[in-house]
């Protein structure tokens, strides 16, 4: 009871002074609010971006694998991309696709996928630069693509070609202000297109890709707009394993059919890439390591500031209040009520100034997720590393000022000038 006591009165002295020393407490609490700012500010956006990033690959699936031309990283044991041994590859097509489905036990669904841009017109209204996404039937379930008013494509309609499409909610809304866009018509090229189905809203994902933003046609119809054959258009086929399946199994078995389907000799190199989404997201714990480590060294930096203001401050106020100590401590008061004065005053400082300085953070969170399509969340996580930040920085700016005045003589103190 006595020590609970003892830390309630130095509380109070603690406050007191703050309360009557307002500059002086003011411009403390604007260094460690900026310190509080600049490093829990950035731990969040990226944290956030870390989490949007997370979700976009976990969107792409983590059982899934992109058979393409490119490989997204250099070989294993290696530093450089070597795309001269790349250039010449051929492109996965249609083809291989179907015959992955008849081959393969492990794989659940399988498309053909690639995308190219072109100008999309409804009478007078006119897009240009429009993304046409170009795929089999399969597409739907490889990426579990939501209808949210019409249908998707039909078997039939994809295999021969039909010209039919699907469209992102914003081409549609642009395209087709104020009307439903279900059974009118679009051109491309000059091809004309009857839109059957408008997919959900889903928004941009970490990469800047949106089926908002897409329109939907059959991979067969594109191959009478364009040449895809002979020509990289960043064709790839996308494959999503069974339940269950073992990854090794998987691509295992995806490797033997595509050098199969390529008729690569056993000592040959393969001529394609088999593309992991567990490779992006491996690649991306390495890069958030670096920055929350440039993070903290930028952060810290502010927040020494800070510490340095409130130990400036907390000397001052012991050579001020020099008299009042030796007083207190003629009358009985013992060495620790003195350092715990003077710590909480720190510590109160400090984080009355975290406090503030989450505060703005927590604004500014809404304004830029107000002003722009990136959410930045400020986490209980970071609040807690902010307040705990605060604490410690308090005490260690707190304790050397606190321990000259608990270790002054009483009657040296009361005579000092």
């Amino acid at each position: 009871m006595l020590l609970i006591r003892l830390i309630y009165e130095s509380f109070v002295f603690a406050t007191n002074s703050l309360r009557a020393n307002r500059l002086r407490t003011f411009l403390s609490l604007l260094g460690i609010t900026i310190g509080i700012f600049a490093i829990i500010s950035v731990f969040t956006v990226i944290d956030s971006l870390e989490s949007r990033i997370r979700e976009t690959l976990d969107e792409l699936g983590s059982n899934m694998v992109y058979i393409q031309k490119w490989p997204w990283t250099p070989p294993e044991g290696e530093t450089e991309y070597p795309w001269w041994r790349y250039m010449n590859r051929p492109v996965p097509d249609l083809q291989e696709t179907e015959e992955i489905l008849r081959r393969s036990s492990s794989v659940e669904s399988a498309a053909f996928l690639f995308g190219f841009s072109r100008t999309a017109q409804s009478g007078s209204d006119k897009m240009e630069n429009v993304s046409i996404m170009a795929t089999s039937y399969e597409m739907v379930n490889v990426w579990n693509l939501k209808i949210e008013r019409g249908r998707y494509f039909t078997e039939n309609e994809m295999r021969s070609g039909a010209p039919v499409a699907v469209m992102g909610i914003e081409i549609a809304e642009q395209l087709f202000p104020g009307m439903n866009p279900l059974n009118r018509s679009i051109k491309i090229q000059g091809h004309k297109f009857r839109i059957i189905g408008v997919y959900e809203r889903k928004g941009q994902d970490a990469f800047g890709n949106s089926m908002d933003k897409n329109i939907h046609i059959s991979a067969v119809k594109s191959f009478y707009m364009l040449d895809v054959r002979n020509r990289d258009r960043g064709q790839m086929i996308c494959v999503k394993a069974k339940p269950n399946v073992e990854p090794d199994r998987f691509m295992a078995e995806l490797e033997g059919i595509m050098r199969l389907l390529r008729r690569l000799k056993p000592m040959e190199e393969n001529d394609f890439a088999l593309n992991e989404v567990s490779i992006v997201a491996d690649q991306f714990d390495q890069f958030f390591v670096v920055f929350n480590m440039a993070g903290w060294i930028i952060g810290g930096f502010s927040i020494l500031v800070g510490g340095f203001g409130i130990a400036n401050i907390m000397f001052v106020s012991v050579k001020e209040r020099t008299k009042i100590i030796g007083i207190q401590k003629a009358l009985g008061a013992k060495k620790y009520f003195i350092l715990l004065q003077f710590i909480f005053e720190a510590i109160i400082l400090s984080i009355i100034g975290g406090v503030v300085g989450l505060i703005l953070i927590y604004f500014g969170t809404l304004i830029v997720s107000y002003a722009t399509e990136f959410k930045i969340v400020l986490t209980s996580g970071n609040i807690i590393t902010g307040l705990l930040i605060s604490s410690v920085i308090g005490f260690v700016a707190g304790f050397m000022p606190a321990r000259s005045a608990a270790r002054l003589d009483p009657v040296n103190a009361m005579n000092s000038v």
